[in-house]
């Protein structure tokens, strides 16, 4: 079912570019953060441990918001909790520095993943609206800014790492963010939200099924988006471990891996709306599933440095589309609400991965936990296959 959009075009030009700059600015923040962690833990003389418990701050303080956030986005608009929520996370970023103890950090961290959290949630439900108007699948678009806006931010950071205090630094993101937040939140508080084109499945006899019907939908989405995120985080802090200790490779090369797999990420995003008109969501879950299967046994498996490389740039191309799609998918049949769930699972993939390769890595040994990210994608790809019937 769906309803006539009434927005004129140029208002949802405007507004996609609104939104496309504060996905690249979310991505440009946390970067710029996350790149400053060293610097921070010898601040606050935290050993390893207690900085691991502090970095939970921000997926807890994520995971506790965003539900919360999707109520929000009901009540007050989409754009208004982008905006407010922008403003709040280039308030927060600066905090850290200020911190000299790590329970101190873990606190403030709350803050700024319940921010960078609740952003998430707000501005990809609006997303969900525009792309519900202008009928087209460009959701990887918003999602290949934020990736972008995180290779600038990681870059930025490691260039004034040497000349600039960690608070200095961070103080600069919180100027800058208020200053973009300034002149997009502008653009996006004019132009009003597209009338939400939600998805009905089919009709059943009993009103009470049917939202039952609906909610296991859109926790079938987001268990697409856990298991998309479980690869994202064990990459994120696994990848140069693996290369490093298991295939002998210099600390320079080990470091390349990540870079490789967010780069075939970005790639993968910024052609994930032309993959999508072509093949089609399911298609696209299936096979973007089904490739970074393949590339993260190769990655994990392969005996050779380059061999490993290759598979994380394939299980890069594999992944970028599925959390996107998922996402997308669980905001046209609930709305806020379906964005908020099909996110906060996302993230428990996120939080779920680099502990679980850990500890199945004292288990096992390391390439075979990796297995895990191949595992969990074939199973993304065959809950995608399994429940075409159901999502069209």
């Amino acid at each position: 079912m769906r309803t006539r959009i009434t927005v004129p075009d140029d208002s949802l030009t405007r507004l996609r570019i609104a939104l496309t700059v504060f996905f690249a600015l979310d991505g440009f923040v946390f970067a710029g953060w996350v790149v400053r962690i060293p610097a921070i833990k010898e601040q606050t003389g935290a050993s390893a441990s207690a900085l691991g418990l502090a970095l939970l701050g921000v997926s807890a303080g994520a995971v506790i918001t965003m539900m919360l956030t999707g109520r929000l986005c009901r009540r007050y608009g989409t754009h208004r909790v982008t905006v407010v929520c922008a403003v709040l996370l280039s308030l927060s970023v600066a905090l850290p520095p200020l911190t000299h103890s790590a329970v101190a950090l873990g606190a403030v961290l709350l803050i700024f993943g319940a921010a960078y959290g609740s952003i998430n949630v707000a501005f990809n439900s609006a997303a969900v609206d525009l792309v519900g108007a202008l009928r087209r699948p460009i959701m990887p678009s918003f999602h290949a800014a934020f990736s972008l806006g995180g290779m600038l931010g990681a870059g930025l950071g490691g260039l004034v790492a040497g000349a600039l205090s960690p608070t200095r630094h961070l103080f600069g993101l919180t100027v800058i963010g208020l200053l973009v937040t300034a002149v997009a939140g502008r653009t996006l508080l004019r132009i009003e939200a597209p009338t939400p084109s939600r998805e009905a499945p089919r009709q059943t006899s009993a009103p009470r099924r049917k939202g039952t019907r609906t909610r296991g939908l859109v926790v079938t989405f987001g268990l697409i988006a856990l298991c998309t995120a479980y690869g994202e985080g064990a990459l994120a802090d696994w990848s140069a471990l693996h290369l490093e200790h298991d295939l002998e490779a210099t600390p320079g090369v080990a470091a390349v891996g990540y870079s490789c797999f967010a780069l075939a990420m970005t790639i993968g995003r910024l052609t994930g709306t032309r993959l999508l008109e072509r093949l089609g969501q399911t298609r696209t879950l299936v096979g973007g599933g089904t490739t970074a299967a393949l590339g993260m046994l190769l990655g994990a498996l392969a005996p050779s440095v380059w061999a490993a490389l290759l598979g994380f740039m394939i299980t890069g191309l594999g992944l970028a589309n599925l959390f996107p799609v998922a996402v997308e998918r669980a905001g046209r049949l609930a709305g806020p609400d379906g964005v908020a769930i099909a996110s906060t699972l996302g993230y428990g993939g996120m939080l779920l991965g680099p502990p679980a390769i850990g500890f199945m890595a004292d288990w096992f040994s390391l390439p075979a936990a990796l297995t895990s990210v191949a595992a969990l994608a074939a199973t993304a790809a065959l809950i995608a296959l399994l429940t075409r019937p159901a999502t069209g």
